[in-house]
């Protein structure tokens, strides 16, 4: 499993940022094994709109939705709390509450990569960042 991070997914779907070349490349054939979570959903969808990419976030919303691209983890409450955890303990990463709920279900799930290009998910430890 590749764990999917916000970033990453908005890389992927806007051609204008700057790490989209980068992300496109390497989506290629990885796509059987991607999950994400409802959390990263939330965060791309609203990222995309406030950054006017509406009809772009409408796309990229059915397609996580319906787990056509990507399977969803969704965020248990232990998740959270465990997030929580991370955010009041780590304050000397700048991590996002989403980014400590998202290291929680990595460590759940016992995912060993992530796609990212969030400086961030380097400090998690024990993941490899791709691409």
């Amino acid at each position: 499993m590749i764990f999917v991070d916000t970033g990453a997914w908005f890389a992927l779907l806007v051609r204008e940022d700057p790490d989209h070349p980068a992300a496109k490349a390497w989506i290629g054939g990885n796509t059987n094994a991607l999950i994400t979570t409802d959390y990263i959903i939330d965060e791309l969808l609203t990222l995309l709109r406030m950054r006017s990419k509406f009809q772009v976030a409408l796309r990229a919303g059915e397609l996580l939705l319906s787990e056509e691209i990507s399977r969803i983890a969704w965020v248990s409450p232990l998740d959270v709390h465990q997030g929580w955890e991370y955010f009041r303990d780590y304050q000397d990463k700048g991590w996002s509450f989403t980014d400590c709920v998202s290291r929680a279900v990595i460590r759940r799930l016992d995912i060993r990569r992530a796609f990212a290009f969030d400086k961030h998910f380097r400090q998690f430890g024990s993941l490899e960042v791709l691409p």
